[in-house]
């Protein structure tokens, strides 16, 4: 009885059973009221109840597929089809429903566990590709993926969209290459011997080398920024052919114990290409080749000879000494990252750590070699200023030669007594010392001498003069 009642209560609170409960409790009133009920009016009262079914069912529907519309952000009619229909049809059971943010799945414990029908909420700069236990249903970009039955993450994780720096290689503090070992932990010593052995490599001389490669690498991107198929256009780029290329192409990595076999995830690719080509480029240079002074260093010929090989489907070969051969060559790198969807956008090559005596060794040779460049140097300046030095004289010479000789620029002038010749000399050099040095200090010595030069011209032209004018008489 107790489950019958509870039954009905339940009939009662839906709006069907408003309904009904309405229309009785209104033509229980009339009945109250005295208004009699025939085969006609009963009929008619059935009828009405009928139509205000109908009409209650389209308007419930029709309200449902409208609110249905701000559950969640779809954009696109087949997206608003889907979440009506969900709405519509939820019988209080569901299947997962994740957030996946920044290529991260984020989602409450044990959500993936559940079955059904869920949802997926994509952030702009994440993608993802779905499976089942039997086949891959293919790939999503931001905005909403409604799954249905066994669907999930494949291998339960996400697509970064983003460009992404990837470091590889020991740290700035690392010293990997001391001996001994002034580290006392022995966990942090085999992280520091880790980190030098990801990007080891020899010389063409057998020294070992490992310096720190830093790669900025994504998820190749379209020609042209288009809609994902929840109708969100990111400003990172949405490719779905490359993001199922990347999750489901596999690469296999060989260990050298027992020929282990471990899958390579997309994002771990980039890096292992960068270290195998700065392996195959470091054997053809010398350690000394490698800093040189002067001209292209051997480590910025190998930074870029790396960023060729996987930006260009082809590049110039290179001989076992560093030397362009003038051969194209296929750049197998390349074509790798583009059948995984990826592509790589810079390479650098800094921290470069080898042996402490190596490294004295080498400061020795550059100082030696820079003081012999300083000395070298020295010289040319030295031999530069006596070369300006003489004709600043010379040019000097020149000028005091033209400044003297201006009142004597005319060969049919009469001939002068010798005081008169020594007054045009002195006086054209003596007015361009007062025109030009003026301000200097050390030319007022110089200039009261031509004075006193010009004091002594003036009384022995006229002392001579009077001397001839009484020898005349």
């Amino acid at each position: 009885m107790k489950r019958a009642f509870s039954g009905i209560g339940s009939f009662l609170q839906t709006p069907f059973g408003v309904l009904f409960m309405i229309t009785v409790v209104f033509h229980g009133l009339l009945w109250a009221l005295g208004l009699e009920y025939s085969v006609i009016t009963l009929a008619l009262a059935g009828f009405i109840l009928i139509v205000d079914i109908f009409a209650t069912f389209y308007l419930i529907d029709k309200l449902i597929y409208f609110f249905s519309q701000f559950i969640l952000p779809v954009q696109t009619p087949k997206d608003r089809q889907e979440i009506y229909s969900r709405v519509s049809g939820f019988d209080g059971s569901r299947g997962p429903i994740l957030f996946v943010k920044n290529g991260r799945v984020i989602k409450h414990e044990g959500e993936t566990d559940k079955k059904g029908p869920g949802v997926i909420v994509l952030d702009s700069a994440s993608a993802i590709v779905m499976q089942t236990e039997t086949e891959i249903t293919g790939a999503s970009g931001p905005g909403i993926r409604f799954t249905k039955g066994r669907e999930k993450i494949a291998r339960n994780e996400g697509v970064d969209l983003r460009a992404q720096w990837q470091f590889i290689g020991p740290l700035t503090s690392d010293q990997p290459f001391l001996n001994p070992v002034p580290i006392s932990d022995p966990k942090k010593y085999n992280e520091t011997q880790g980190r030098r052995q990801q990007t080891a490599g020899l010389t063409r001389d057998g020294f070992e080398i490992s310096p720190t490669i830093s790669i900025k690498f994504r998820i190749k991107q379209p020609e042209t920024k288009g809609p994902s198929e929840s109708g969100v256009v990111s400003q990172y780029g949405y490719n779905a052919a490359a993001v199922l290329s990347a999750v489901t192409r596999e690469v296999i990595e060989l260990g050298t114990a027992e020929n282990k076999r471990t899958r390579m995830d997309w994002h771990r690719l980039p890096a292992h290409l960068v270290v195998n080509l700065w392996r195959e480029y470091v054997r053809k240079f010398k350690l000394e080749d490698l800093f040189k002074a002067e001209g292209v260093s051997g480590l910025q010929t190998i930074e870029e000879m790396i960023n060729r090989r996987v930006k260009r489907p082809e590049v110039v070969a290179m001989d076992d000494t560093g030397l362009p051969t003038g051969e194209a060559l296929v750049s197998l790198e390349y074509h790798q990252l583009l059948d995984r969807g990826l592509e790589i956008m810079d390479v650098r090559i800094h921290n470069v750590l080898f042996d402490p005596a190596i490294e004295e060794q080498t400061i020795k040779n550059w100082s030696a070699e820079w003081t012999k460049i300083a000395k070298r140097e020295e010289d040319l300046l030295n031999e530069r200023e006596k070369l300006i030095e003489t004709a600043a004289r010379n040019e000097a010479i020149k000028r005091f030669a033209k400044i003297a000789s201006q009142k004597f620029e005319n060969p049919i002038s009469t001939p002068e007594d010798i005081f008169t010749t020594l007054q045009n000399l002195m006086e054209p050099v003596k007015e361009t010392i007062l025109i030009e040095s003026r301000a200097n200090s050390q030319m007022e010595a110089e200039i009261k001498k031509l004075e006193d030069v010009w004091k002594w011209l003036l009384v022995s032209k006229l002392d001579t003069t009077l001397s001839r004018e009484e020898d005349e008489s």
